[in-house]
């Protein structure tokens, strides 16, 4: 039995009943996001003018099947994660607190919408609907979209020099300012320290991005792992997803080349980096152009 819960006007339902009485302190609710099954719940929140995003966990989702607690750990840990990879292409955290009940990552609010609100549009919606955001993003120029994936390289390159792996990084992570055309990454909550070991089998994260080394227990995750990241990012965004084929890719040849050694199976025929990926990538994209390709 669910328990209904209205803020401001906006409502949501969760496993049972739970006190939100002190996020009227951070201002007015205007939007919510109750669906996912990290055991978290975000709002938008606006005070004086000024909107911030608020990530919670404390309470009991609908689709969240762990204790609440394990939900309240796991954002905890995520906060040294946000301040270790501040950076420009990252949502902003400005503020934490313990709640009697819970506990709150206070972010500035971006004017995006996520690439995959899978809640709201699930495949093959997500690829039809025109109101689906990734169905928008990807009716968007060629240089718009390859724009926006140099701001998740360069982020990524960040990640790697701070001694940083990617962990459920997909088209969710991803937050896209269709106005200003700006790109943000958001949800890091799980990115880990090196070393780092595949201790679950199966890790966290969408199979359409994820290596075979994140699938396989005792696996190494490292730069080469985060290269195929990259290269299946690529795909997802300017070719066919899970369908690598040539004729799926709308960027230039060349830089197909360089998103298929990327996601080599075996992890020695990639990239040694991110870093050497992204200098691969920026020396196919100058060559196109100095060709007149692009």
């Amino acid at each position: 039995m669910s328990s209904f819960v209205s803020l401001d006007h906006v409502s949501f339902s969760l496993k049972e009943p739970h006190d939100f009485a002190w996020i009227r302190d951070l201002g007015k609710v205007f939007t919510v996001f109750a669906e996912q099954d990290s055991g978290n719940i975000s709002f938008g929140v606006e005070k004086d003018g000024i909107k911030q995003f608020v990530k919670y966990a404390g309470a009991r989702p609908v689709h969240f099947a762990e204790e609440p607690q394990e939900a309240i750990t796991r954002l905890k840990d995520a906060i040294p994660i946000y301040e270790d990879l501040q950076h420009s292409h990252l949502v902003n955290l400005v503020d934490h607190f313990q709640l009697e009940n819970g506990y709150a990552l206070v972010f500035d609010w971006f004017e995006g919408e996520g690439l995959h609100p899978h809640w709201e549009f699930p495949p093959p919606l997500k690829y039809e609907h025109p109101e689906s955001p990734f169905f928008r993003f990807r009716q968007l120029p060629i240089e718009l979209r390859l724009d926006a994936l140099r701001k998740i390289f360069e982020f990524h390159v960040h990640v790697e020099e701070m001694g940083y792996v990617a962990v459920d990084f997909y088209d969710g992570s991803m937050l896209y300012d269709f106005k200003n055309h700006q790109m943000k990454i958001c949800d890091i909550d799980l990115y880990q320290q090196k070393p780092y070991i595949n201790t679950m089998g199966r890790l966290w994260g969408s199979s359409r991005f994820m290596s075979p080394e994140e699938f396989t227990k005792g696996a190494k995750i490292d730069e080469k792992t985060n290269v195929f990241l990259m290269g299946a990012t690529a795909f997802a965004l300017v070719g066919g997803e899970l369908d690598r084929s040539i004729n799926k890719w709308e960027a230039p040849q060349a830089l197909y080349e360089v998103a298929m050694k990327a996601v080599e199976k075996e992890w020695h025929d990639r990239y040694a980096s991110v870093k050497e990926f992204v200098q691969a990538w920026k020396e196919a994209l100058a060559s196109e152009k100095n060709e007149g390709k692009t």
